[in-house]
Protein backbone atom coordinates (compact mmCIF):
# COMPACT_ATOMS: atom_id res chain seq x y z
CA UNK A 1 0.00 0.00 0.00
CA UNK A 2 1.44 3.38 -0.96
CA UNK A 3 2.00 5.69 1.67
CA UNK A 4 -0.31 8.34 2.02
CA UNK A 5 -3.41 6.66 0.68
CA UNK A 6 -4.13 5.69 4.44
CA UNK A 7 -2.23 8.04 6.84
CA UNK A 8 -5.97 9.99 7.38
CA UNK A 9 -7.48 6.99 8.32
CA UNK A 10 -4.75 5.63 10.63
CA UNK A 11 -5.36 8.88 12.82
CA UNK A 12 -7.60 6.77 15.28
CA UNK A 13 -10.22 7.60 17.60
CA UNK A 14 -10.11 5.87 21.09
CA UNK A 15 -11.05 2.58 20.71
CA UNK A 16 -13.91 1.40 23.41
CA UNK A 17 -12.13 -1.18 24.83
CA UNK A 18 -9.03 -0.40 26.28
CA UNK A 19 -8.12 -3.67 27.61
CA UNK A 20 -6.48 -4.13 23.96
CA UNK A 21 -3.74 -1.89 25.37
CA UNK A 22 -2.30 -4.36 27.60
CA UNK A 23 -1.52 -8.22 27.88
CA UNK A 24 -0.21 -10.95 30.10
CA UNK A 25 2.27 -11.23 31.96
CA UNK A 26 3.67 -13.86 29.92
CA UNK A 27 6.61 -15.59 30.22
CA UNK A 28 9.42 -14.11 28.11
CA UNK A 29 12.43 -16.17 26.85
CA UNK A 30 14.52 -12.80 27.07
CA UNK A 31 12.54 -10.76 30.15
CA UNK A 32 11.01 -13.73 32.19
CA UNK A 33 7.77 -12.00 33.10
CA UNK A 34 6.55 -9.51 30.65
CA UNK A 35 3.63 -7.16 30.82
CA UNK A 36 3.12 -6.65 27.20
CA UNK A 37 2.03 -2.73 25.64
CA UNK A 38 0.03 -2.76 22.37
CA UNK A 39 0.38 0.73 21.14
CA UNK A 40 -0.23 0.61 17.92
CA UNK A 41 -3.21 -0.25 16.01
CA UNK A 42 -3.26 -3.81 14.32
CA UNK A 43 -1.79 -4.33 12.14
CA UNK A 44 0.51 -0.69 11.36
CA UNK A 45 4.14 -1.64 10.28
CA UNK A 46 7.35 -0.71 8.30
CA UNK A 47 7.78 -4.06 7.44
CA UNK A 48 5.98 -6.85 5.70
CA UNK A 49 8.34 -9.59 6.68
CA UNK A 50 7.87 -12.94 5.49
CA UNK A 51 8.21 -15.00 8.44
CA UNK A 52 5.51 -12.25 10.61
CA UNK A 53 3.33 -14.28 13.30
CA UNK A 54 0.85 -12.02 12.73
CA UNK A 55 0.16 -12.21 9.09
CA UNK A 56 0.63 -9.93 6.15
CA UNK A 57 1.12 -6.12 6.62
CA UNK A 58 -2.51 -4.63 5.45
CA UNK A 59 -1.00 -1.02 6.31
CA UNK A 60 2.17 -0.05 5.77
CA UNK A 61 3.52 3.45 7.01
CA UNK A 62 6.87 4.97 7.94
CA UNK A 63 5.28 7.88 9.26
CA UNK A 64 5.30 8.50 13.29
CA UNK A 65 1.53 9.71 14.06
CA UNK A 66 -0.78 9.51 17.26
CA UNK A 67 -2.75 7.09 17.98
CA UNK A 68 -3.44 6.53 21.70
CA UNK A 69 -3.75 9.19 24.09
CA UNK A 70 -0.63 8.42 26.37
CA UNK A 71 -2.66 9.26 29.64
CA UNK A 72 -5.48 6.25 28.42
CA UNK A 73 -2.44 3.82 27.80
CA UNK A 74 -0.23 4.77 31.06
CA UNK A 75 -3.27 4.31 32.98
CA UNK A 76 -4.79 1.22 31.62
CA UNK A 77 -1.21 -0.16 32.17
CA UNK A 78 -1.14 0.71 35.90
CA UNK A 79 -4.49 -0.79 36.21
CA UNK A 80 -2.96 -3.78 35.15
CA UNK A 81 0.03 -3.74 37.07
CA UNK A 82 -2.28 -3.45 40.07
CA UNK A 83 -4.19 -6.33 39.14
CA UNK A 84 -0.78 -8.67 39.01
CA UNK A 85 0.07 -7.39 41.81
CA UNK A 86 -2.58 -8.18 44.32
CA UNK A 87 -2.94 -11.73 42.69
CA UNK A 88 0.44 -12.11 44.42
CA UNK A 89 2.26 -12.32 40.65
CA UNK A 90 5.32 -10.37 39.55
CA UNK A 91 6.43 -8.63 36.76
CA UNK A 92 9.98 -8.36 35.72
CA UNK A 93 9.52 -5.94 32.68
CA UNK A 94 7.03 -3.41 30.84
CA UNK A 95 7.50 -4.34 27.38
CA UNK A 96 6.47 -2.64 24.05
CA UNK A 97 5.83 -5.10 21.43
CA UNK A 98 2.61 -3.99 19.57
CA UNK A 99 0.65 -5.39 16.56
CA UNK A 100 2.92 -3.50 14.36
CA UNK A 101 5.80 -1.19 15.10
CA UNK A 102 6.48 0.49 18.62
CA UNK A 103 8.07 3.69 16.91
CA UNK A 104 5.50 4.30 15.05
CA UNK A 105 3.72 5.49 17.87
CA UNK A 106 5.13 9.17 18.42
CA UNK A 107 3.91 9.25 21.63
CA UNK A 108 6.52 6.63 22.83
CA UNK A 109 8.29 8.65 24.83
CA UNK A 110 5.74 10.45 26.75
CA UNK A 111 4.44 7.05 27.22
CA UNK A 112 7.73 5.98 28.56
CA UNK A 113 7.77 8.94 31.04
CA UNK A 114 4.58 8.13 32.70
CA UNK A 115 5.18 4.35 33.28
CA UNK A 116 8.15 5.33 35.22
CA UNK A 117 6.16 5.91 38.69
CA UNK A 118 4.95 2.30 38.17
CA UNK A 119 8.72 1.19 39.41
CA UNK A 120 8.98 -1.85 36.64
CA UNK A 121 11.94 -1.83 34.41
CA UNK A 122 10.64 -0.63 30.42
CA UNK A 123 11.71 -2.76 27.04
CA UNK A 124 10.55 -2.03 23.55
CA UNK A 125 10.83 -4.64 20.86
CA UNK A 126 11.35 -2.69 17.97
CA UNK A 127 12.43 -3.64 13.84
CA UNK A 128 14.91 -0.91 14.54
CA UNK A 129 13.27 0.48 10.57
CA UNK A 130 12.77 4.34 12.32
CA UNK A 131 16.24 4.71 14.27
CA UNK A 132 17.81 6.72 11.22
CA UNK A 133 15.42 9.60 12.96
CA UNK A 134 16.55 11.46 15.56
CA UNK A 135 13.34 11.55 17.39
CA UNK A 136 12.79 7.71 17.58
CA UNK A 137 16.48 7.48 19.07
CA UNK A 138 15.31 10.08 21.94
CA UNK A 139 12.51 8.37 22.67
CA UNK A 140 13.71 4.89 22.89
CA UNK A 141 17.04 6.45 25.29
CA UNK A 142 14.24 6.52 28.16
CA UNK A 143 13.82 2.69 28.06
CA UNK A 144 15.83 -0.03 30.15
CA UNK A 145 15.98 -2.66 27.51
CA UNK A 146 15.50 -2.10 24.06
CA UNK A 147 15.83 -5.02 21.17
CA UNK A 148 16.70 -3.97 17.70
CA UNK A 149 16.11 -6.65 14.83
CA UNK A 150 18.64 -6.92 12.29
CA UNK A 151 17.80 -9.81 9.95
CA UNK A 152 20.98 -8.95 7.43
CA UNK A 153 22.78 -6.52 5.99
CA UNK A 154 23.23 -7.89 2.95
CA UNK A 155 20.41 -5.18 1.12
CA UNK A 156 18.80 -7.58 -1.36
CA UNK A 157 18.58 -10.25 1.17
CA UNK A 158 17.24 -7.39 3.65
CA UNK A 159 14.29 -6.70 1.08
CA UNK A 160 13.40 -9.87 0.42
CA UNK A 161 12.92 -11.21 4.04
CA UNK A 162 11.59 -8.00 6.15
CA UNK A 163 10.05 -6.82 2.63
CA UNK A 164 10.71 -3.01 4.18
CA UNK A 165 8.38 -0.17 2.91
CA UNK A 166 9.58 1.73 -0.29
CA UNK A 167 10.91 4.56 1.38
CA UNK A 168 13.23 3.06 3.76
CA UNK A 169 17.27 2.99 2.84
CA UNK A 170 19.46 -0.03 4.92
CA UNK A 171 22.29 2.27 4.81
CA UNK A 172 20.36 4.90 7.04
CA UNK A 173 19.06 2.32 9.16
CA UNK A 174 22.52 0.42 10.14
CA UNK A 175 24.17 3.83 10.58
CA UNK A 176 21.09 4.93 13.32
CA UNK A 177 21.42 1.28 15.01
CA UNK A 178 25.60 2.27 14.97
CA UNK A 179 24.60 6.00 16.15
CA UNK A 180 22.06 4.77 19.20
CA UNK A 181 24.27 2.15 20.26
CA UNK A 182 27.19 4.38 20.82
CA UNK A 183 24.69 6.71 22.99
CA UNK A 184 22.17 4.25 24.45
CA UNK A 185 22.88 3.01 28.34
CA UNK A 186 20.42 0.82 29.00
CA UNK A 187 20.63 -2.82 28.00
CA UNK A 188 20.88 -3.44 24.10
CA UNK A 189 20.47 -6.46 22.51
CA UNK A 190 19.81 -7.35 18.75
CA UNK A 191 17.63 -9.88 17.13
CA UNK A 192 17.76 -11.98 14.01
CA UNK A 193 15.30 -13.99 12.26
CA UNK A 194 16.64 -17.18 10.88
CA UNK A 195 15.17 -18.19 7.35
CA UNK A 196 16.12 -21.20 5.68
CA UNK A 197 17.64 -19.93 2.10
CA UNK A 198 16.97 -16.49 3.05
CA UNK A 199 19.54 -15.72 5.52
CA UNK A 200 21.37 -18.47 6.79
CA UNK A 201 23.98 -18.44 4.22
CA UNK A 202 27.65 -18.50 5.53
CA UNK A 203 28.69 -15.41 4.37
CA UNK A 204 25.58 -13.17 4.73
CA UNK A 205 26.02 -14.73 8.77
CA UNK A 206 29.73 -13.38 8.54
CA UNK A 207 28.67 -10.38 7.30
CA UNK A 208 26.43 -9.73 10.25
CA UNK A 209 28.87 -10.71 12.94
CA UNK A 210 30.73 -7.87 11.54
CA UNK A 211 28.45 -5.67 11.81
CA UNK A 212 27.23 -6.69 14.91
CA UNK A 213 30.60 -6.53 16.77
CA UNK A 214 30.48 -2.58 15.68
CA UNK A 215 27.20 -2.72 17.88
CA UNK A 216 28.04 -4.61 20.15
CA UNK A 217 24.66 -6.09 21.83
CA UNK A 218 24.58 -7.37 25.30
CA UNK A 219 23.29 -10.58 23.67
CA UNK A 220 22.95 -11.29 19.80
CA UNK A 221 19.92 -13.44 19.65
CA UNK A 222 19.16 -15.97 17.13
CA UNK A 223 15.84 -16.73 16.73
CA UNK A 224 13.38 -19.11 14.38
CA UNK A 225 10.06 -19.89 12.82
CA UNK A 226 7.96 -20.84 15.33
CA UNK A 227 4.67 -19.79 14.56
CA UNK A 228 2.22 -19.95 11.26
CA UNK A 229 4.32 -17.59 8.82
CA UNK A 230 3.03 -14.64 6.94
CA UNK A 231 4.04 -16.30 3.70
CA UNK A 232 4.13 -20.01 2.47
CA UNK A 233 7.13 -22.16 2.86
CA UNK A 234 9.20 -20.40 5.12
CA UNK A 235 10.79 -22.52 7.36
CA UNK A 236 13.53 -22.48 10.00
CA UNK A 237 16.77 -23.85 8.85
CA UNK A 238 17.60 -27.26 10.29
CA UNK A 239 19.42 -27.54 14.01
CA UNK A 240 23.33 -27.82 12.06
CA UNK A 241 22.55 -24.62 10.38
CA UNK A 242 21.71 -23.46 13.86
CA UNK A 243 24.75 -24.32 15.63
CA UNK A 244 26.60 -23.24 12.34
CA UNK A 245 24.95 -19.33 12.95
CA UNK A 246 25.22 -19.68 16.61
CA UNK A 247 28.97 -20.57 15.80
CA UNK A 248 29.97 -18.17 13.36
CA UNK A 249 28.74 -15.25 15.48
CA UNK A 250 30.12 -16.62 18.68
CA UNK A 251 33.80 -15.85 17.32
CA UNK A 252 33.33 -11.98 17.12
CA UNK A 253 30.65 -11.99 19.82
CA UNK A 254 31.09 -12.20 23.89
CA UNK A 255 27.09 -13.53 24.01
CA UNK A 256 25.19 -15.56 21.44
CA UNK A 257 21.75 -17.02 22.05
CA UNK A 258 19.41 -19.13 20.53
CA UNK A 259 15.85 -18.74 21.05
CA UNK A 260 14.39 -21.89 18.98
CA UNK A 261 11.91 -23.17 21.99
CA UNK A 262 8.99 -21.96 23.49
CA UNK A 263 8.73 -19.03 26.08
CA UNK A 264 8.12 -21.48 29.23
CA UNK A 265 11.49 -23.80 27.61
CA UNK A 266 13.92 -20.93 27.33
CA UNK A 267 13.31 -19.50 31.02
CA UNK A 268 11.60 -21.93 33.28
CA UNK A 269 13.55 -25.17 34.81
CA UNK A 270 12.07 -28.11 36.06
CA UNK A 271 14.34 -29.11 38.13
CA UNK A 272 14.77 -31.93 36.59
CA UNK A 273 18.27 -32.59 34.78
CA UNK A 274 16.42 -33.84 31.33
CA UNK A 275 13.91 -30.33 31.29
CA UNK A 276 17.11 -28.75 32.01
CA UNK A 277 19.18 -29.65 29.55
CA UNK A 278 16.20 -29.06 27.20
CA UNK A 279 15.88 -25.73 28.27
CA UNK A 280 19.58 -24.68 28.15
CA UNK A 281 19.52 -26.50 24.31
CA UNK A 282 16.55 -24.39 23.08
CA UNK A 283 18.66 -20.94 23.22
CA UNK A 284 22.36 -21.90 23.73
CA UNK A 285 23.84 -25.08 21.36
CA UNK A 286 25.55 -27.02 24.27
CA UNK A 287 29.47 -28.50 23.49
CA UNK A 288 29.97 -32.31 24.67
CA UNK A 289 32.28 -31.43 27.13
CA UNK A 290 29.67 -28.90 28.44
CA UNK A 291 27.10 -31.48 28.78
CA UNK A 292 29.33 -33.56 30.48
CA UNK A 293 30.39 -30.85 33.32
CA UNK A 294 26.15 -30.58 33.50
CA UNK A 295 25.88 -34.18 34.22
CA UNK A 296 28.46 -34.11 36.46
CA UNK A 297 27.08 -31.65 38.86
CA UNK A 298 23.76 -32.99 38.93
CA UNK A 299 24.76 -36.33 39.80
CA UNK A 300 23.41 -37.59 36.75
CA UNK A 301 24.70 -40.31 33.94
CA UNK A 302 25.27 -40.31 30.32
CA UNK A 303 21.85 -42.59 29.84
CA UNK A 304 20.00 -39.43 30.49
CA UNK A 305 21.65 -37.51 27.07
CA UNK A 306 21.18 -40.80 25.24
CA UNK A 307 17.43 -41.04 26.09
CA UNK A 308 16.89 -37.44 25.08
CA UNK A 309 18.77 -38.68 21.95
CA UNK A 310 16.65 -41.48 21.36
CA UNK A 311 13.35 -39.89 22.21
CA UNK A 312 14.08 -37.65 19.49
CA UNK A 313 14.19 -34.56 21.56
CA UNK A 314 17.92 -33.69 21.28
CA UNK A 315 19.92 -33.97 18.02
CA UNK A 316 24.28 -33.87 17.94
CA UNK A 317 25.73 -32.41 15.46
CA UNK A 318 29.34 -31.46 14.37
CA UNK A 319 30.64 -28.03 13.23
CA UNK A 320 34.37 -26.85 13.35
CA UNK A 321 35.76 -30.02 14.44
CA UNK A 322 33.41 -30.12 17.66
CA UNK A 323 30.17 -31.90 18.97
CA UNK A 324 27.30 -29.59 19.56
CA UNK A 325 23.56 -30.85 21.34
CA UNK A 326 20.62 -28.91 19.78
CA UNK A 327 17.24 -29.32 20.81
CA UNK A 328 14.96 -30.37 18.26
CA UNK A 329 12.42 -28.37 16.37
CA UNK A 330 8.91 -29.36 16.49
CA UNK A 331 8.30 -31.49 12.75
CA UNK A 332 7.73 -29.20 10.10
CA UNK A 333 4.39 -28.32 8.82
CA UNK A 334 2.96 -26.73 6.01
CA UNK A 335 1.92 -23.06 6.82
CA UNK A 336 -1.37 -23.12 5.62
CA UNK A 337 -3.59 -20.45 6.57
CA UNK A 338 -6.44 -22.41 9.21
Amino acid sequence: MVEGACEASLLLEQPEDHSMMTFGPIPSRRLGRSLGINNIPPKICSYACVYCQLGRTPHMSIKRQHFYRPEILADRVRIRVEEVRAAGETIDYLCFVPDGEPTLDSNLGHEIELLRPLGVDIGVITNASLIWREDVRADLMGADWVSLKIDAVNEAVWRRIDRPHGKLEPASILEGILIFAESFRGRLVTETMLVEGLNDGAQLLEDLAHFLMKVQPEIAYLSVPTRPPAEHGVKAPDEAGITRAWSILSERLETVECLTGSEGDAFFSTGRIEEDLLSITSVHPMRLEAVRVLLARSGADWSVVQNLVDEGHLVQTEYGGESFFVRRLAPRTSSSAE
